[in-house]
């Protein structure tokens, strides 16, 4: 393998016609000889799979990554540590697969992912990396997927919530801070917003964040609700009512600190939106910033939310959305506009998967999530949560959560919601 691996460290600094080149010999070179030691899942003729990481311009860094290749159809997973040069070499069958990349340097955290690679023969596959820093407040629960109505029978899912989390070492200010949802609102919808590549496969993104239904915005002026270290703030995002009064496996969200988003002028559906209950405070109501589409009940996805908070830079987000440049019409849908979010005003975002399907196509860039978390099945009381950093959080005294921007490793599925007593 050495003389491949230095076919691919050149292969990785060259540009231009030497590039092409290069890819050549080294296809070539890897028909012959490259193997590694997997899992053997398969029955039948098998392809090497050599993943290339390249990090932005002007960053290099010799810290192995963390590279996962998971076969799109059929779950299974292979993982391994890339060499120096940021290369990792996976023998596996025809088939279609999703790369996700992973690492830290420094401050900076680096992702990149490459979704639908179609594998018919032995392919070289650069995947380009993006740089992030964690998140000062960070997203540590999504209730989403409702539960059984036991005893009675039949389902529940007007019992929405997210739960945000303070994961700094200084007090942050929920103030002005903006929720909401990406388009479209499932993982395995039809996604407008992206193009495949009929050649390389590789899916190009818009050069924006497609917003959804709604922006919320927390009230206040600056320091009026403050999040100390290690601190939670819920946020009810269909009825801030207690649930488990009537479906016990549901969730009491009438509590005077937790937060909801209700408005009953643009959202009057009283299924989802009931009146706040009565130890809600008035000023724990999120505002609506702006609505677009024709629902009438602002809800997640069931099975496969894409949600982020952010805040809006060098301009109030009021006038923002003001701007015709702002607001896009979604292809094919002109009932359904959307908000287009500029990339570095997101603080933190989640993807989540339909598990009940194996067609899910990300939304996120890998910048803002390089990953995704599975929800296996819904109307079971299952909730995703962010993963504890245990040995950082003894150091520190205060709760803090792992936060790699990348949900694949950083939450998992439960099979109960923190909130339900």
């Amino acid at each position: 393998m050495t003389g491949n691996t230095n076919c691919f460290i050149m292969w990785r600094r060259a540009s231009g016609r030497l590039l092409v080149a290069l890819y050549a010999i080294c296809s070539m070179c890897l028909a012959v000889s490259c193997t590694t030691q997997e899992p053997d899942f398969y029955a039948g003729s098998k392809f090497d799979l050599t993943v290339v990481a390249q990090y932005p311009s002007g960053f290099e860094s010799e810290d192995p990554l963390n590279v996962k290749v998971e076969d799109v159809n059929l779950g299974y997973a292979y993982q391994k540590e890339s060499s120096e040069e940021g290369i990792a070499v996976f023998t596996l069958p025809t088939g279609m697969y999703r790369i996700s990349i992973s690492g830290q340097s420094g401050d900076y955290i680096f992702n990149g992912t490459a979704d639908k690679v179609e594998l018919t023969s032995s392919k070289i596959m650069p995947v380009e990396l993006k740089k992030s820093k964690s998140g000062t407040i960070v997203i540590k629960e999504i209730y989403c997927g409702g539960c059984k109505k036991t005893p009675a029978e039949g389902t529940y899912q007007a019992d929405q919530y997210v739960i945000l989390h303070n994961n700094d070492s200084k007090v942050q200010y929920l103030d002005s801070l903006c929720f909401g949802v990406i388009s479209p609102a499932n993982a395995i919808a039809n996604n407008p917003w992206i193009e495949k590549d009929p050649v390389t496969g590789e899916i190009k993104y818009q050069d924006f964040i497609p917003v959804l239904q709604a922006v919320w915005r927390f009230p206040g002026s600056g320091s009026d609700y403050p999040l100390q270290p290690g601190e939670d703030a819920v946020l009810s995002i269909t009825g801030a009512i207690d649930h488990s009064a009537q479906y016990p496996l549901s969730v009491n969200l009438n509590k005077a600190e937790y937060f909801v988003c209700y408005n009953s002028t643009y959202f009057t559906n009283t299924s989802y939106h009931p009146a706040p209950g009565n130890l809600i405070r008035n000023d724990h109501i999120l505002e609506v910033v702006i609505k677009t589409g024709q629902a009438n009940a602002y809800t997640m996805s069931v099975n496969s939310p894409g949600v982020l908070i952010f805040r809006s830079r060098g301009i109030s987000i009021d006038d923002y959305v003001k701007r015709s440049e702002a607001i896009k019409q979604t292809p094919g849908d002109s009932h359904n506009p959307v908000v287009a979010l500029p990339f570095d005003w997101v603080i933190d975002a989640v993807e989540v998967f339909n598990g009940s399907s194996t067609n899910n196509t990300k939304r996120f860039t890998s910048e803002i999530d390089a990953g995704s978390v599975t929800l296996s099945q819904t109307h079971l009381g299952h909730s995703l949560i962010r993963y504890v950093n245990t040995e950082a959080t003894l150091s520190e005294g205060y709760e803090i959560l792992v936060d790699t921007n990348n949900s694949t490793t950083d939450l998992y599925e439960t099979t109960k919601q923190s909130l339900h007593e």
